[in-house]
């Protein structure tokens, strides 16, 4: 959890560049990048809290297992859903408030059970260790992008 940790802490350096875009990287800017990584560890997580471990059944998920052993998500291949996608443009202050929910969260995660859930559209059902996992990816996945454009503005 420590590696989510770090990467929710880069998401915070980038703040300050919330405004720039570089539509050769992406058709969206840093902040929509950041609020949308922000959106996801905080929907994610509280899924968790409220998930029932004892329903928690695993399935084998091809998909899942492509991208875990390619560990990472190919770039411009799948829309975000539409429950995490920003609707309004990213201020400052509103990413500093969500990422404040998601230091918080991250340090509930240490208290819920291994069994706790949530279930990914593409990837169905995923415990603790795997939800980790994901976040983990995910997050990397929008900073590449948010250092992309950071970097090639």
């Amino acid at each position: 959890m420590s590696n989510l940790k770090t990467l929710v802490n880069q998401l915070e350096s980038y703040i300050a560049n919330y405004e720039k875009v570089n539509l050769a990287v992406s058709q969206s800017s840093i902040g929509w990048h950041i609020d949308h990584s922000l959106m996801v560890i905080n929907g994610i997580i509280d899924q968790l809290k409220k998930s029932n471990p004892e329903q928690y059944k695993w399935q084998f998920n091809w998909i899942r297992i492509f991208i875990q052993i390619i560990n990472k998500i190919p770039r411009g291949k799948v829309k975000a859903p539409k429950v995490v996608q920003p609707l309004e443009p990213a201020t400052a202050a509103l990413l500093i408030s969500k990422l404040e929910i998601a230091k918080n969260s991250l340090v509930d995660l240490e208290t819920l059970n291994a069994n706790s859930y949530f279930t990914h559209p593409y990837f169905g059902d995923l415990n603790l260790k795997k939800t980790l996992w994901f976040l983990n990816l995910h997050t990397n996945h929008h900073l590449k992008i948010i250092k992309d454009i950071a970097h090639n503005v």
